[in-house]
């Protein structure tokens, strides 16, 4: 692959980490505080807002650390190897729990949906889901036919 095609998906990761971000840092407080408007009587929702939504941040980071680490490999010739596999499997591991996180709040999606009037934030949620289980199936069939190729790749080095 090309290095400079690389480079810009590397500059499109960051890219793609950079809202987040500024999500974590200026939205998130925000939804906290609206979720302690919404049920004054739970006391603790608050803080539950708050770790729900920064514990879902850091599969997303990881995953794309693991997608940064896989540009690496090939920028290094080293795409067909284990490594590679092992980033997949992370991406896939990832997005498995973002979804199952976001699966297990939903819930409090429909409730503040309920008590707002506002089914958007349970589309929201789905979104979230359904898009977190796209990649993680599109990661699993890139590492079953990665692996499948350094099969390949091995057994055609061996009969040399």
């Amino acid at each position: 692959m090309n290095r400079m095609s690389t480079i810009f998906l590397k500059i499109a990761l960051v890219l793609i980490g950079i809202p987040i971000l500024a999500l974590c840092i200026f939205l998130v407080p925000k939804v906290a505080n609206y979720s302690a408007e919404l049920f004054p009587n739970i006391a603790y929702i608050k803080y539950l807002v708050f770790i729900y939504l920064y514990v879902t941040a850091i599969p997303f980071y990881f995953a794309l650390y693991q997608a940064f680490k896989l540009l690496s490999y090939i920028d290094k010739n080293k795409a067909f190897s284990g490594l590679s596999v092992r980033a997949l499997k992370n991406i896939k591991y990832c997005a498995v729990t973002i979804s199952i996180f976001y699966a297990a709040g939903m819930p409090v999606f429909y409730l503040m949906a309920e008590i707002d009037d506002a089914p958007g934030i349970i589309v929201i949620g789905l979104v979230i889901i359904f898009a977190s289980m796209v990649i993680a199936v599109f990661a699993a069939v890139l590492q079953k036919l990665l692996k499948e190729a350094i099969d390949i790749k091995s057994e055609n080095d061996l009969t040399v």
